[in-house]
């Protein structure tokens, strides 16, 4: 009986270790979206060039740090693979925060020219690294941990911590503009949400060092043997299958959940403030269903829940925004519309985790997952906005966004069909 408590005492230190580190990780990426067209205007308005523009490259600082994600999952993934979840995982926390609290340091173009974009993005690269270095350890971390029976649960709880993070880094950003002029948010107010960021990786500090490591790594660690050379194919393999699965993910996460208030106010002329306050909906719609699709998932399969949501997203992309772009629609009906959309985003955040864990053996499963999530977000993710708002400033469409969920929709739904159907029955040491 004490074992069994002491066990579940360790799960759930793992579980809200695990989260604490993606909430922050996610805030911040929150954080820098939804101040978008303020830090454009601090960092990228160049002489003579329109407010879009800015915006545009603004989104490219976001993309490129996206790009040095992979490299991350590959650095700390072997570090994670070799030495442990733990050690690994509170040496990116570390990292991560103090870049995070660095941006918020750095002076504007109008104090140092083009050094302060250099800066920025030069921190922006180092998020990055660290960040990847994150999701392959932490969803290890909580799925190696999970009971039998309440994988996708356990790996849904990283998802949500994403969720929290978006809406802690909206409800912020709200917060500050409605507190501040615009005058006093452009000029120092945009600061105070990356500060913030040193505070939240204390605690998760605490929390990391306090975990143990995972049973799964533990019992690899003892029976270790080399490595077979067939098995990098298969890694390989399973990495690009796991792009593929994930690519309708990333796309319409990021543009549903992080773009959407720069295209309201950009293309559609949306007021700052109601932008933000329909961002924060989408992602309550977007936190609501995750930890139901992955419950559901254990119970149904991987497959089922993430084929479905696929198909709706496929579905409802174009109806959706020509709902938004009307300008009969209320504010109520905008805010249906993005709760929707949100929500189908989380039913595939849900099981996405866990599908992603069973793919890898536990000898490369953090190098493996992290490295798949990393290249699926940093093409699909990062390239979000830069994509859209190009696109839409060369062709004038604005129906850009849900041409892009709805490319990836068709992709990933041919990935997604080729998942068996008891994968969410089988040991991960399998």
């Amino acid at each position: 009986m004490q074992t069994g408590s002491v066990a579940g005492a360790a799960h759930k230190r793992a579980l809200i270790a695990g989260s604490i580190g993606n909430f922050i990780e996610w805030y911040e990426f929150a954080v820098y979206g939804f101040l978008a067209t303020v830090i454009a205007k601090n960092f990228f308005q160049l002489a003579g060039e329109a407010p879009l523009t800015s915006l545009i490259l603004t989104y490219a600082a976001f993309a490129v740090a996206f790009f040095f994600r992979p490299l991350g999952a590959v650095v700390f993934g072997r570090i994670g693979d070799r030495i442990g979840r733990k050690p690994t995982l509170i040496l990116v926390l570390v990292m991560m925060t103090f870049a995070t609290t660095a941006i918020g340091l750095v002076p504007v173009y109008a104090s140092i020219g083009v050094a302060a974009p250099l800066l920025l993005t030069a921190l922006r690269i180092l998020q990055g690294l660290f960040a990847g270095g994150e999701y392959g350890g932490a969803v290890s971390l909580m799925t190696e941990f999970a009971p039998r029976g309440k994988r996708g649960l356990y790996g849904a709880w990283q998802s949500f911590t994403v969720a929290l993070g978006l809406l802690a880094g909206a409800g912020i950003v709200a917060l500050m503009s409605a507190l501040l002029t615009p005058e006093a948010m452009l000029d120092w107010g945009w600061r105070v949400p990356f500060y913030l960021a040193l505070p939240m990786g204390a605690v998760a500090l605490w929390l990391r060092m306090h975990m143990e490591e995972t049973p799964s790594f533990v019992r690899q660690q003892k029976t270790d043997t080399p490595a077979v050379k067939a098995s990098v194919s298969g890694t390989f393999k399973a990495i690009v299958t796991g792009i593929g699965r994930l690519m309708v993910w990333s796309a319409a996460g990021y543009t549903y959940l992080v773009i959407m208030p720069s295209y309201l106010q950009s293309a559609l002329h949306t007021g700052f403030n109601q932008a933000l306050l329909i961002a924060v909906i989408s992602n309550i719609g977007f936190a609501v269903t995750i930890l139901p699709s992955g419950m559901l998932s254990d119970k149904i399969g991987r497959r089922a829940v993430m084929v479905i949501a696929t198909v709706l997203l496929l579905a409802l992309a174009l109806p959706l925004l020509k709902i938004l772009q009307a300008e009969s629609s209320t504010l109520l009906v905008k805010a249906l519309v993005v709760l929707v959309a949100g929500g189908l985003v989380g039913m595939l955040a849900g099981p996405g985790p866990a599908m992603l864990s069973e793919m890898f053996p536990t000898k490369v499963r953090y190098t493996g997952l992290g490295l798949a999530y990393s290249l699926s977000n940093a093409i699909f993710s990062g390239c979000a906005g830069l994509i859209i708002t190009g696109l839409i400033k060369q062709t004038g469409n604005l129906d850009i966004p849900a041409y892009y969920v709805m490319a990836t929709a068709v992709v990933s739904i041919f990935a997604l069909m080729t998942l068996r159907k008891d994968d969410h029955l089988r040991s991960l040491d399998e």
